[in-house]
C-alpha cells in the first residue's frame, strides 16, 4: 500500500505568499512536518501489510520428516549417537566424538520450516566445543567428516551452531555463533576460520549451558532463508539471519550432526519438527510451472568475501610437562656434578694429608 501527498504548485504558492513573513516560516514548518508524517505513515502501512502476510502463513506438521519422542520412525543414527527416553545425544562431554541423525525420507515440499529443540551443555566453563549442525543436503552427503561431524564439500544447506572460536584470521563476532552456508559440492568449510569466509550470514547466540529450553527455527520459503532463535525463554522468535535468493532443490534430506575434538560438550536433540509452509502468493510469486525443482543446483547470491587462509601455528613440543622434566633433570645433573666434585676434592685432600 502506498500513500502519496499531492499539492499543486499554484495552490501552495497562493497559500504561502499571502502569509506574513513570520507566518510563512510557521507554514513551511507545518508543511514539512505533514510530509514527514505522511511518509512515515506510508512505511508503517507497508510494514503492517508485510507483517500480515507473514502472519497469514499456514504451517502443517510433517511427521514423516520429524524427530520426536520416542525417537522412532524414518531416522538413522550414526557414530557416537545415544538414544534415551528424553533426548538424542549426538556427543557426550568426552573428547574426539562424532555423532549424527538422518531422516531417510527425501523432502518433496518446496517451502518448509524446521524447529529444533536442543541443548548444548558441559562441565567446562571456559574451554568447550566444538558444536553441532543442521543439514538439508543431498542424500549421498551423509558420511562422517570434519564439518561438525559431517563430510566437507556437501551439496545443500548447513546451519552451524559453533561453540568454539578457532579465530584463525580476523572476524568480529563472539561465540557461540550461528551461521549458514550453501554449497554445490565444490566449496569447503574451513574450520580454522570458523567458516566465516563462506557463510551467508550469522549471529552471536549464547545458547550453551542455559537452564531453560533453547530453540531454533530454520525457514526456507520462496527462496528466502531465515534463521531465528528463542534462547532467552521469552516464548518468541528473534531473528538471527535472513538471506534472499537462496536456491535449494527438493528431494534432499534433513539431518543433524555434532563433533568434539580436544574440547567437548554434550550435544542433545530433544526434537526436530518439520513443517510445510503455505502462504498467500502475490502475482510476482508465480513461478514457471515447468521448472524441475528436483534438479536445480544449490546456490546463493550472497556470501562473505574470501580472505587469505592463515595456517595454524604448530604447537611447540616443549610443553609445560617437558619443560618441568628438563629443569628437574638439569638440577639433578648439577647436583650430581657438585656431589662428584665434593668427593673428588675430599679424596684429594685426604691424599695430600697422608703425604705429610
Amino acid at each position: 500500500m502506498k500513500m502519496s501527498v499531492f499539492i499543486s504548485s499554484g495552490l501552495f504558492s497562493d497559500l504561502f505568499y499571502k502569509q506574513p513573513l513570520f507566518s510563512r516560516s510557521i507554514f513551511l514548518t507545518v508543511f514539512i512536518g505533514l510530509l514527514a508524517i505522511s511518509s512515515a505513515l506510508a512505511e508503517f502501512l507497508e510494514d503492517g501489510e508485510a507483517a500480515s502476510m507473514e502472519g497469514a502463513k499456514s504451517f502443517f506438521l510433517k511427521k514423516e520428516y520429524s524427530l520426536s519422542k520416542p525417537y522412532h520412525g524414518s531416522w538413522d543414527f550414526g557414530g557416537t549417537t545415544l538414544i534415551t527416553s528424553e533426548y538424542v545425544r549426538m556427543t557426550s562431554d568426552t573428547a574426539s566424538q562424532s555423532g549424527s541423525v538422518w531422516c531417510t525420507t527425501p523432502v518433496t515440499m518446496r517451502n518448509w520450516e524446521a524447529h529444533l529443540h536442543f541443548r548444548v551443555h558441559g562441565s567446562a566453563s571456559n574451554l568447550f566445543g566444538d558444536g553441532f549442525a543442521f543439514w538439508y543436503v543431498d542424500p549421498s552427503n551423509r558420511f562422517a567428516g570434519p564439518v561438525f561431524g559431517n563430510q566437507d564439500q556437501f551439496r545443500g544447506l548447513g546451519v552451524f551452531f559453533d561453540t568454539y572460536s578457532n579465530h584463525n584470521g580476523p572476524h568480529s563476532h563472539d561465540h557461540p555463533y550461528i551461521s549458514a552456508m550453501v554449497s554445490n559440492g565444490s566449496h569447503s568449510y574451513d574450520h580454522d576460520r570458523d567458516g566465516t569466509h563462506s557463510q551467508l550470514a550469522g549471529c552471536t547466540a549464547k545458547f550453551r549451558n542455559r537452564d531453560h529450553d533453547t530453540l531454533a527455527a530454520i525457514s526456507y520459503v520462496d527462496n528466502v532463508l531465515t534463521v531465528s532463535t528463542d534462547i532467552d525463554n521469552k516464548g518468541m522468535w528473534q531473528r538471527c539471519l535472513r538471506v534472499t535468493n537462496v536456491r535449494l532443490p527438493t528431494h534432499f534430506i534433513f539431518g543433524a550432526s555434532a563433533m568434539t575434538g580436544d574440547l567437548s560438550d554434550n550435544h542433545d536433540l530433544l526434537s526436530i519438527k518439520i513443517y510445510e509452509v503455505d502462504y498467500p502468493k502475490r502475482s510476482s510469486d508465480i513461478r514457471d510451472l515447468t521448472t524441475d525443482y528436483r534438479n536445480i543446483e544449490p546456490s546463493a547470491e550472497a556470501s562473505e568475501p574470501e580472505r587469505e587462509h592463515v595456517d595454524q601455528p604448530v604447537p611447540s613440543r616443549w610443553n609445560g610437562f617437558r619443560i618441568f622434566l628438563l629443569i628437574l633433570f638439569s638440577l639433578i645433573g648439577i647436583a650430581a656434578v657438585i656431589v662428584g666434585l665434593y668427593f673428588y676434592y675430599t679424596k684429594q685432600e685426604e691424599n695430600r694429608k697422608r703425604f705429610y
